[in-house]
C-alpha cells in the first residue's frame, strides 16, 4: 500500500495468500493506545525483554510509530475486541508493565491480515501470484544490485521476474524444528535466498520457543497464545501445584524464555507434564474470549474452561534474520526485507510479546516508503545473473537432488534436540557436523545450475536456516534472552554484548 502509486507491485506468495504466521497469531498487537501508558514504557518492556542486545533506535521507531498504525488499522475497521465504554480491551501478557495489548477475540492476525488483504485488493497496480515460491535473487553481474527473483510455478516450470526492487516479507522458520507452532510454509526461505546472494544475517542464534503449545500425542502443537495467562491461566505441575514462583519472581507472566525453560524443567524434575487451567475462572468467559483456542482444544477431546490442558514449548519466531536498517535495506543494493524475515535488532535477545504483528506493519511501511523513495530517484535494471541458479526465462524441473528418505524431518529432530531450549557444545557441533557435507553438496549442485524441485527446495532451506542457527548458537559462548547454554550459562556482557552478522562468503563478520 506504501508503494501504490509509484509502479506496479507483484506479490508472489509460494501457497495461499493467507497461508503465513500473520493468520495464525493469537493474543494480539501491543501499542501503547491506552490510559497510563506510553510509548516510553512500551520501549523499556521491550529493551528489557530483549536482555540487552536491543537497537534502541529501532525499538523508539517501533513504540513511536506503532500506535499511528494501529489507528488506521481500526479506520480501516479492523474490528479490535471493545469495552462497555466502547475503547478498545486492552489485555496484559507476559512482561509487560501496562495492558496495552489489542486483540479481536483469539484471531488477531487473521483480523489484521483481512483488513490489509482487503486495503491491497483495492489497488489497481498491485497483484498476487498464488502458489509461485521464489527460490533465488537475481543479482546484476556488474553492479551487486538485485533485480529479481526466480521462481518455481506448481506446474513444475521456472521463470524469472524482473524487477527495479525486491522485498522479502517471507516470514519465519519455525518448522527448522520438529515442535512448532508455525504453519508450514514457515521454513525460512528468504534468509536461505538472502544468504545465498551474499546478503548478511544476523541474531539467528536467538530462536523463541513459545512455553504453552498444545501437547497431546497426535494432535498439532496448536500454539496457546500468552494471552491466556494474561487474563488469569494458571500452569500447574502434576500434582495440580503452581510452580513457576519456584523459577521466577514474575511467576506465569515472565518473559517467554524463562517460562518456557522452566517448563521443561519442571516437567523434568517431576516426570510428568505440565498443565494450563483455567478451571478456576467462568467458563462462558473462557469460551467467548477464546473461541478458536476452546475448539482446538475440544478437537483433542479436552474443555478450555474446565480441563487441565497439557502443554509444553516449541519453536515460535525467529528473532534474527536478514539484517537491514531502519528502513528494509539489506545489504544487497535493491533489495528489502521487513517482518519476521528481517533482522532490525528490534527484538535483541527476545522479542516481547504481541510486538511482531506491530513490527510487521511498522517497518513494512517504512520499507514501502524507502522503495517509493528509490523508485520515484529512478535506479537501472542491469543484466541479470540468478544467484543460487541459472538466469532463465523458462525451464522444467530436470533432474533433482538426492537426499536421504526424510531429511528434513531427521534434522528437525536433531535440531530440537541440541539446537532448541537447552544448548551446549556437544550437541551443537555434532549438528553442524551433521548438516556441513550435506549443504556443501547441495550449494554445489545449485551452483552448477542443476534444478531442484519444490520439495528440494524446502529441505534446502530447512538445511540452510537449521545450519546458520547452529552456527551461531554454537559460536555465542554465553546465555542470553532465548539463547541458553549449559556449558555457559551466565550472560556476559564484556564478550557478547553485540550482534554478529555472517555472509555466505566472509563466514562471520564481528560486529
Amino acid at each position: 500500500m506504501e508503494l501504490a502509486g509509484a509502479g506496479s507491485v507483484l506479490i508472489l506468495t509460494k501457497a495461499e495468500p493467507r497461508d503465513g504466521n500473520t493468520g495464525y497469531a493469537q493474543g494480539g498487537i501491543a501499542a501503547a493506545v491506552g490510559p497510563g501508558d506510553s510509548p516510553a514504557l512500551h520501549a523499556a518492556d521491550t529493551m528489557a525483554a530483549g536482555d540487552g542486545l536491543c537497537d534502541e533506535r529501532a525499538v523508539r521507531v517501533l513504540v513511536e510509530e506503532g500506535p499511528r498504525y494501529v489507528r488506521e488499522l481500526m479506520d480501516w475497521g479492523a474490528a479490535f475486541d471493545r469495552d462497555a465504554d466502547g475503547n478498545p480491551a486492552l489485555a496484559i501478557e507476559g512482561a509487560h508493565s501496562a495492558r496495552r495489548v489489542l486483540h479481536a477475540h483469539d484471531a488477531t492476525g487473521r483480523e489484521i491480515g483481512r483488513v490489509l488483504w482487503r486495503q491491497a485488493s483495492a489497488l489497481s497496480n498491485a497483484r498476487t501470484s498464488d502458489h509461485a515460491r521464489a527460490v533465488g535473487l537475481v543479482v546484476d553481474a556488474g553492479t551487486g544490485r538485485c533485480i529479481g527473483a526466480r521462481v518455481l510455478h506448481e506446474d513444475g516450470t521456472t521463470s524469472v521476474v524482473r524487477a527495479k526492487l525486491v522485498l522479502l516479507a517471507t516470514g519465519g522458520a519455525g518448522h527448522v524444528f520438529s515442535d512448532t507452532t508455525n504453519p508450514p510454509v514457515a521454513t525460512g526461505d528468504g534468509v536461505a535466498m538472502a544468504y545465498a546472494a551474499g546478503a548478511a544475517v544476523a541474531d539467528l542464534e536467538f530462536v523463541q520457543f513459545h512455553p504453552t503449545a498444545l501437547k497431546v500425542a497426535g494432535q498439532p502443537r496448536f500454539l496457546l497464545s500468552e494471552a491466556l495467562r494474561g487474563e488469569g491461566a494458571r500452569l500447574l505441575n502434576g500434582a495440580g501445584e503452581r510452580f513457576m514462583p519456584r523459577y521466577e519472581p514474575a511467576g506465569d507472566l515472565a518473559p517467554r524464555d524463562r517460562v518456557a525453560r522452566a517448563i521443561e524443567l519442571e516437567s523434568r524434575r517431576t516426570g510428568e507434564p505440565v498443565y494450563l487451567s483455567m478451571a478456576h475462572l467462568v467458563p462462558g468467559y473462557v469460551h467467548e474470549r477464546f473461541p478458536l483456542i476452546s475448539a482446538a482444544c475440544r478437537q483433542a477431546g479436552l474443555d478450555l474452561a474446565r480441563d487441565r490442558i497439557p502443554v509444553g514449548p516449541a519453536a515460535h519466531y525467529v528473532m534474527g534474520g536478514v539484517q537491514t536498517d531502519l528502513d528494509g535495506r539489506t545489504t544487497i543494493a535493491g533489495l528489502f526485507a521487513a517482518g519476521e524475515v528481517a533482522c532490525t535488532g528490534v527484538h535483541g535477545a527476545n522479542r516481547l510479546a504481541s510486538n511482531s504483528l506491530l513490527e510487521g506493519l511498522v517497518f513494512g511501511a517504512r520499507a514501502g516508503r524507502a522503495m517509493r523513495t528509490e523508485l520515484v530517484e529512478g535506479v537501472p535494471v542491469g543484466s541479470a545473473r540468478a544467484s543460487g541458479g541459472p538466469a532463465i526465462t523458462t525451464g522444467g524441473v530436470g533432474s533433482r537432488f538426492e537426499f536421504e528418505k526424510d531429511a528434513a524431518a531427521t534434522l528437525q529432530a536433531a535440531m530440537w534436540q541440541h539446537v532448541g531450549l537447552f544448548r551446549n557444545r556437544t550437541g551443537l557441533t555434532q549438528v553442524v557436523a551433521e548438516i556441513d557435507p550435506v549443504w556443501r553438496s547441495l550449494d554445489a549442485w545449485i551452483a552448477n545450475e542443476m534444478p531442484l524441485d519444490a520439495e528440494g527446495w524446502r529441505v534446502a532451506s530447512i538445511l540452510t536456516v537449521g545450519r546458520l542457527i547452529a552456527r551461531a548458537a554454537l559460536r555465542r559462548e554465553e546465555s542470553r534472552g532465548a539463547h541458553y547454554r549449559d556449558d555457559f550459562p551466565v550472560r556476559d556482557d564484556i564478550h557478547w554484548q553485540r550482534r554478529i552478522p555472517e555472509t555466505i562468503r566472509n563466514g562471520r563478520q564481528e560486529g
